[in-house]
C-alpha cells in the first residue's frame, strides 16, 4: 500500500505527517510518498523524509500514485481530478463545503473528515480538534499576554502594587481549558462561561470561576459538540457575560457549531461597557467570529478594545501541531489498514463510518444528507 503526503496551502505551517510518524509507516512495509517541500515550514527538511523512508515525489505524482492521499485542508479542483478514485484524509469541514465534497463524490473519492469524528472515548486518539484546539488555547492565552499592555500577575512593588489580569473565557473546551490552565500559571483570575453545565467541575479543578446560567438546551447527544440554544436562554447569557466583561481586561471567545455560523456573544452594547486596552482573542474567528466586529486574520481595534480574529493558532506551533496530528493520523489508520498493511474498510466500525463523507460515488455520511 501507498500513503501520499501532500504540501499545505501557503497559509499553513503544518503536515499530516513528520519523519518519525513516516518511519512508523516505512516499517511496516507502507510506501510513503511526500511532496517535495511538504514538512519544511515545520522544520522537518526533504532529506529528513527520505531517512525516515519516505520518497520524494512532485505533486501530480504523490496524487496519482497513492492509494491514500493525506492533506489537512480541502483540494483544489484539479487535484480532485487528479486523485479520482482515492482515499483522502484530513480535516475539510464538509458541512460548510458540501459542493466540494459532491465533486469528490462524483470523482469516486472515499473522503474520511476527521473533524466529523464522533466524540467517543475511543475515538480520542484520532480526535484532531481536541489536539489541535489544546494548542490554540495555549497560544491564545499568550497571544493576550503579548497585546495586553499591562501585567498578567499581581505584583507589589516599592514603586506600588498592580493587581492581577482579569480573563473570561466564553467555552470550556479543549481550548477553553487550556486557556485556563495556560493562564492561571501567568497569574491571571479567569472566569468561565460554557453552555454545558457538566464541564463545571473540570474548570473549577484549574482554579477558575464558572460562570453558570439555569436553562440550557441538552447537548448529551450532540455528539460532544455544542447544539443551537433557546432564545431566552441566550437572553440570560448575554446578561451573565454582560456583567463579567464589564469587569474582564481580556476576553478570550471559542464557541462554535459545526455546520453554522459562530454565535455572538460579546455584543456591540458589551463593547461600550470594557475599559480601554481591553483584548478579546477571537478564535471563532474563521467561521464568522463571536463578536460582530472579528475579521478573520486580522487584528483590528474597535472602542479601545483590541480584537485578534484568529482561528489556526495551532499553526504557529507548527512542528507540535504536525506531531500531534500526524499522530491523530496513525491511529486513524489503524482502523483502515489490516496487519498485513492492506487496506480493509470496516463500514461495521463506528468510527470509519461516521468519519467517512463520501464513498462509492455519492456523499454518505448522515449529517449531510438532510
Amino acid at each position: 500500500m501507498t500513503i501520499g503526503v501532500l504540501k499545505e496551502p501557503a497559509f499553513e505551517t503544518r503536515v499530516s505527517l513528520l519523519p518519525e510518524a513516516v518511519a512508523t509507516l516505512t516499517k511496516k512495509n507502507i510506501t510513503v510518498l511526500i511532496e517535495n517541500g511538504a514538512g519544511e515550514k515545520a522544520f522537518a527538511s526533504d532529506a529528513d523524509y527520505q531517512n525516515a523512508g519516505a520518497q520524494l515525489k512532485n505533486r501530480n505524482e504523490v496524487l496519482n500514485d497513492s492509494d491514500v492521499v493525506l492533506a489537512i485542508h480541502t483540494l483544489q479542483d484539479t487535484d480532485i481530478a487528479t486523485a479520482k478514485s482515492k482515499i483522502l484524509i484530513g480535516v475539510f469541514q464538509p458541512l460548510t463545503g458540501k459542493e466540494k465534497m459532491q465533486n469528490q463524490a462524483e470523482k469516486n473519492i472515499t473522503t474520511f473528515s476527521l473533524d466529523m469524528l464522533p466524540r467517543t472515548t475511543r475515538a480520542q486518539a484520532m480526535d484532531v480538534l481536541s489536539s489541535q484546539a489544546n494548542i490554540a488555547g495555549y497560544k491564545a492565552v499568550l497571544t493576550a499576554a503579548n497585546v495586553y499592555g499591562r501585567y498578567f500577575p499581581m505584583f507589589m512593588t516599592a514603586a506600588g502594587s498592580i493587581a492581577p489580569a482579569k480573563l473570561l473565557i466564553l467555552g470550556a473546551g479543549v481550548a477553553g481549558l487550556q486557556a485556563i490552565a495556560t493562564a492561571k500559571r501567568l497569574g491571571a483570575v479567569v472566569e468561565v462561561f460554557d453552555t454545558r453545565p457538566a464541564v463545571k467541575e473540570e474548570v473549577q479543578s484549574l482554579g477558575a470561576k464558572f460562570i453558570e446560567v439555569e436553562g440550557a438546551a441538552d447537548a448529551s447527544k450532540a455528539g460532544g459538540y455544542a447544539v443551537e440554544q433557546t432564545e431566552d436562554y441566550k437572553q440570560k447569557q448575554q446578561q451573565r457575560i454582560a456583567e463579567s466583561i464589564a469587569k474582564s481586561d481580556i476576553v478570550i471567545t471559542t464557541a462554535q457549531i459545526p455546520g453554522k455560523k459562530a454565535p455572538i456573544l460579546v455584543t456591540e452594547e458589551m463593547f461600550n461597557s470594557m475599559r480601554n486596552g481591553s483584548v478579546i482573542i477571537d478564535l471563532a474567528a474563521a467561521t464568522g467570529g463571536n463578536t460582530p466586529f472579528t475579521k478573520n486574520d486580522e487584528t483590528i481595534v474597535h472602542n479601545g478594545v483590541t480584537i485578534v480574529g484568529n482561528s489556526n493558532l495551532q499553526a504557529t506551533m507548527p512542528s507540535d501541531a504536525s506531531k500531534l496530528y500526524g499522530k491523530n493520523i496513525l491511529n486513524f489508520l489503524q482502523l483502515i489498514v489490516d496487519k498485513e498493511s492492506n487496506l480493509n474498510l470496516n463500514w461495521e466500525d463506528e468510527l470509519v463510518k461516521g468519519a467517512c463523507i463520501t464513498h462509492d460515488g455519492k456523499i454518505v455520511h448522515e449529517r449531510m444528507l438532510g
